[in-house]
């Protein structure tokens, strides 16, 4: 079975690539598992210096895959809890990663695809990608992702973008503080390779010591995040076996517009 995972090292950098390209690197059990025990490996290796999250093909992530959302549809309350405390243990596991890492956004990113990269402590991406946070169109919420995504854009870009839903490109990425560069397709590799050159010229120590000081002056503490996570996936159960839920979930696997949906 391949991999959902492919793992390449060169000098230091471990690059990640989520290799699901004919479903756009959208998440599924395996994908979660496999990018969780891929980021630990990573943060426990000292031959590791930083770490590049990116996909393969021509997205970075769609977010959830749709079989998937499937049977997330059927599940019990208790097993939507369990399976959305799997994707926060990733997104945790990326936030505070020891070591320094960095999104290479080849392409459009979604849902938890946002989550990946507002997790990153550097992210760039090229300017034709598209982002969206669209859990509201099925009667959810980003409920796992929130403490990131807020922390990355702020509290008034979060209320806007979750609450509508809308599709946003990379300008509007960098503007709001997601991607921290936006550049063409042909600059991609060049603008991360830079990044790494000025990563490897610090001492790894204080580079950790460092993200330990900023999460500390913001008070996201790797403790505090899992006790929201816990209280998160509690929510997204929830809400996932709720009527309005479970219709917005039906809708979107049946392609129709869900019962509330304003025809304007």
């Amino acid at each position: 079975m391949t991999s959902a995972v492919q793992i390449a090292d060169h000098n230091g950098i471990r690059e990640l690539r989520l290799n699901r390209p004919e479903v756009h690197n959208a998440f599924d059990d395996r994908l979660i598992a496999d990018l969780t025990e891929a980021l630990k490996s990573a943060g426990s290796d000292p031959a590791v210096r930083a770490v590049v999250v990116t996909g393969v093909g021509a997205s970075f992530s769609a977010g959830a895959d749709l079989n998937w959302m499937r049977g997330m549809a059927k599940a019990s309350e208790a097993e939507n809890r369990d399976d959305s405390l799997r994707l926060a243990e990733l997104m945790r596991t990326l936030q505070f990663l020891p070591k320094p890492t960095i999104a290479r956004v080849n392409g459009a990113a979604y849902g938890g695809g946002v989550g990946l990269v507002a997790c990153c402590d550097i992210a760039i991406g090229v300017d034709t990608a598209k982002f969206g946070l669209t859990e509201v169109k099925l009667g959810l919420v980003p409920a796992v992702i929130s403490p990131y995504v807020i922390a990355a854009i702020g509290l008034r870009n979060a209320r806007r973008l979750f609450l509508t839903g809308e599709i946003f490109d990379a300008d509007t990425a960098a503007q709001i503080g997601l991607l921290h560069q936006s550049v063409p397709a042909e600059y991609l590799d060049d603008t991360v390779h830079n990044v790494l050159k000025l990563l490897a010229k610090a001492g790894p120590v204080a580079q950790h010591e460092a993200k330990q000081l900023a999460f500390g002056m913001h008070g996201l503490t790797e403790e505090a995040a899992e006790r929201m996570d816990r209280d998160n996936a509690a929510l997204i159960a929830r809400l996932r076996i709720s009527e309005e839920g479970q219709e917005g979930l039906g809708a979107f696997l049946d392609k129709r517009a869900p019962a509330w949906s304003a025809h304007t």
